[in-house]
């Protein structure tokens, strides 16, 4: 197994790597699920103050933001995409198995599982910025 660097597909928004988008594409056909995207947003929790959390979506909502990925649709609502706004969302398999991973430059702290962060906002509220995993 080699590993290698995935080049971004860009939006001025946020980026999805193409090992992402073929992912997606690959858990989109599995299940048949021809007219979904894939939600991503961010919600309270975590050892961070806040948490990522993705999902196969089929209902888009009245004020969802739409993005295209290499055919793959991506849904955000708009208080998630306050926290993603430059954010490169990868999925990497490695010895350790596979996963997605994003990569935000909002956060200023985050946990050692990558899945709960913080940003600068949140940070004068409190929370752990140890690095502990949650």
């Amino acid at each position: 197994m080699t590993l290698s660097v995935e080049e971004p597909t860009t939006t001025s928004v946020i980026e999805i790597t193409s090992a992402a988008a073929q992912r997606v594409q690959q858990l989109l056909d599995e299940r048949s699920l021809e007219d979904h995207a894939l939600r991503v947003f961010v919600g309270g929790g975590g050892c961070s103050g806040l948490q990522y959390g993705m999902g196969l979506d089929g209902e888009p909502r009245e004020d969802d933001l739409h993005f295209d990925f290499d055919g793959i649709q991506v849904l955000i609502d708009p208080l998630s995409m306050g926290h993603l706004q430059g954010a490169v969302i990868d999925y990497v398999d490695d010895l350790m198995g596979g996963g997605f991973k994003i990569e935000n430059p909002n956060a200023v702290a985050s946990c050692g599982c990558g899945h709960s962060f913080r940003t600068e906002g949140a940070a004068a509220s409190g929370g752990s910025a140890s690095g502990s995993c949650c």
